[in-house]
């Protein structure tokens, strides 16, 4: 990317595998942090949005289509929500949708990078939004992996992946080892959910990723929706628990007191978005 004139008008695109996805805009600012290279960029047409290391993680008027769907059916189908983590989530998004839940009394989000929360509060204000001000939410700025390796055991009722892509500082996110420790320090009767990659761009990963959470946790399983500036547009979240496939039941009364609030998730959304499943993913996950 050519920073020389941050004013001039531009497309800006995330490059995979001899394919282009990108908008039209200006970049607002970049810079290098400790960790990668961080993007604010202002599209013509779906607002604001963040690049980390030149890959698209959120625009303003795409971010719902991801944030929505990683977090509510964890959050509707835990039997408690007192205690819950976020691993990444340095944009807000997923905050400000667990934040919705009332029964929540404390949220854990710990971001590895810094620069990505302070240039999210101060340029992506429609992602994060009020959450930032919410007094349950607790900032750790932690490396997600060390944080599970040293919480105690049960200690969350829900626990939230929401990292990039398995390169770089969440390279970690997609272990094993991580998944072990995340089914260590989930509570009886909780939920466990990670972004799990596009099935089409992203195929490999996404089946290993949920053949691994099967291994780990036992039930688990992927959701299908779109996001349509990430590669391909489809993508995918895998859900996961300990004592049964309780995300697939998710607790009615909750569900449709967060349904008024949302603009792609719901309660008959989510039980379509389970079904969903393509074939060859099907095959592969059975054999």
């Amino acid at each position: 990317m050519d920073s020389s004139n941050p004013n001039q008008k531009r497309w800006i695109d995330e490059h995979h595998n001899g394919t282009r996805y990108g908008l039209e805009g200006q970049i607002i600012v970049t810079e290098k942090s400790a960790y990668q290279e961080i993007t604010i960029f202002e599209s013509k047409k779906h607002g604001r949005g963040l690049l980390l290391d030149g890959c698209w993680m959120a625009t303003e008027n795409h971010e719902k289509y991801y944030h929505e769907c990683l977090v509510h059916p964890a959050l509707c189908s835990s039997q408690s929500l007192k205690k819950v983590l976020i691993i990444g989530g340095g944009d807000g998004g997923s905050a400000r949708e667990c934040l919705l839940h009332q029964e929540i009394e404390h949220l854990d989000l710990v971001e590895i990078d810094q620069r990505v929360i302070e240039l999210s509060q101060k340029y992506l204000t429609g992602i994060g939004g009020k959450a930032w001000r919410d007094r349950r939410l607790h900032i750790n700025i932690k490396d997600g992996t060390r944080w599970v390796a040293e919480a105690d055991n049960s200690f969350y009722d829900v626990i939230i992946v929401d990292g990039s892509d398995p390169k770089g500082p969440a390279e970690g996110l997609f272990d094993k080892k991580f998944f072990q420790n995340c089914h260590r320090i989930l509570s009886p009767g909780g939920v466990f959910a990670t972004q799990s990659e596009s099935p089409e761009a992203f195929q490999r990963i996404h089946i290993e990723t949920v053949k691994i959470l099967r291994d780990v946790f036992e039930y688990a399983d992927p959701l299908y929706g779109w996001v349509p500036i990430y590669p391909s547009g489809i993508w995918s979240w895998t859900f996961a628990a300990k004592d049964n496939a309780r995300y697939l039941q998710p607790i009615t009364t909750r569900g449709k007191k967060i349904e008024e609030d949302c603009e792609i998730w719901s309660l008959s959304w989510q039980k379509a978005a389970f079904n969903a499943i393509p074939a060859f993913v099907e095959r592969e996950l059975n054999k």
